[in-house]
């Protein structure tokens, strides 16, 4: 009875300790930002350029270790289908709600459309901007799809194609759940697991001098803000956009935690440090790194679950995705003369949470695939060329919602097998 109860003041010691350390985290996080932000306002252009250097160091890395990672945690997973009896629950628990909270986003951001009603753009301006989306113009949807099944090993992971590592992962995770049981089989899974652990003890490396290039990331941003975002006639258009990233991520979203008996406040200070990565570099699939390593450290999630959900949700999960594309084709079509009515509308929320789901998490990613849909259609594309130049803010805060969701898909999943997984 003395040992365990030695054991569990040890136990409540470390928490304690860890608690601290996460503390510090967040203020050195909260620092960085400040610091960052004060550097970008001065506007000296030795500065920024600094700043430009080193964010694009961090950005790399971060491009370095996700793929890997992605492929890694896949393959791990699926391989273990045999032997994981929970695995079948953790995928379907992370598809249902992957699609619950896709679906929400892109019904607030209707409901936001329809209550703030953009007006239409000038002809002329909308003429003048077409020049600005004329090389993306010939962009297909069908080649979308088309660039997911790779034609060789090493292409996908050279460009950096999440989608289609995805698929060559998920092929070869199958392809060793479904080997003999025998000695080969065991030697590949243990260098799998050994390259995992290899790449996981790089991440924690990195998060430990991650404040320096959050100093860079945010010099960048107010670089940025300082330098002017014209939105003009586009006000209400942002207004729907952004409005219906910040009610996704700060009502929408904490209420499925709660309704899941979570803390959202709790979960969201501890996937702080991926929430701001997201920010920064616009790429769910970059930040992923940062987000496995905040859901083990701080949330305390399990790796059972992390390294199956997270992967997946990177690919699939994109709530404000799924947003953008709503609004901006119903703003591109109502641009062209399309009657946008309610059947319309609703139409329009199943293609942009399907659209959502196949689309690749890497910067402009949103906008490219709006790009090719509207298109397709003859829609005005110039309306795409005025978006553009206000994109950038866009996709930061649609980025940062989209890992938000991650995070909470990955906290209730954990949450509802925690008895399963004990």
């Amino acid at each position: 009875m003395e040992n365990k109860d030695v054991k569990q003041t040890a136990q409540e010691a470390m928490d304690a300790q860890r608690q601290q350390g996460s503390n510090k985290q967040l203020y050195f996080w909260i620092a960085a930002l400040i610091i960052g932000g004060i550097l970008g306002m001065l506007g000296n252009g030795t500065i920024n350029e600094m700043c430009d250097f080193v964010a694009t160091i961090f950005t790399r890395l971060f491009q370095f270790i996700a793929v890997p990672t992605i492929a890694l945690a896949v393959i791990t997973t699926l391989a273990s289908l045999g032997a994981e009896k929970n695995t079948g629950k953790i995928f379907v628990r992370t598809i249902t709600y992957t699609l619950l909270t896709t679906f929400a986003a892109s019904f607030v951001a209707l409901a936001l459309y329809i209550i703030i009603a953009p007006g239409n753009l000038p002809s002329d301006l909308i003429g003048a901007a077409a020049g600005a989306t004329k090389k993306y113009a010939s962009l297909s949807y069908y080649n979308h799809f088309l660039n997911v099944v790779p034609n060789n090993m090493v292409r996908p992971f050279l460009e950096g194609n999440v989608l289609s590592v995805l698929s060559i992962a998920g092929a070869v995770g199958m392809g060793i759940a479904c080997a003999p049981k025998n000695e080969n089989r065991e030697v590949v899974l243990k260098f799998v697991y050994g390259l995992q652990e290899v790449l996981f003890t790089m991440i924690r490396g990195l998060m430990k001098v991650l404040p320096i290039g959050i100093v860079a990331f945010a010099a960048q941003l107010s670089a940025q803000i300082e330098a002017g975002v014209i939105v003009g006639a586009l006000g209400k258009y942002m207004a729907v956009v952004m409005g219906g990233n910040f009610i996704q991520m700060f009502i929408v979203l904490p209420l499925f935690l709660l309704a899941r008996g979570l803390n959202p406040i709790d979960v969201f200070r501890k996937m702080s440090p991926a929430l701001a990565v997201a920010l920064f570099t616009k790429s769910s699939a970059a930040t992923l790194p940062v987000t496995l390593a905040s859901a083990e450290m701080n949330l305390k999630a399990r790796k059972e679950v992390t390294r199956f959900v997270l992967p997946i949700c990177t690919t699939i999960n994109m709530n404000g995705c799924a947003a953008f594309i709503l609004v901006t084709s119903l703003f591109v079509l109502q641009n062209g003369g399309v009657e946008l009515t309610m059947g319309t509308m609703l139409t329009w929320v199943c293609i942009s949470v399907f659209a959502a789901v196949g689309n690749a998490g890497v910067p402009m990613g949103c906008y490219f695939l709006t790009l090719s849909l509207v298109s397709s259609m003859g829609a005005p594309v110039g309306v795409m060329g005025i978006i553009l130049p206000i994109y950038a803010v866009i996709d930061m805060i649609e980025t940062a919602e989209n890992v938000w969701s991650d995070s909470t898909v990955c906290a209730m999943t954990n949450n509802d097998l925690k008895d399963d997984l004990a």
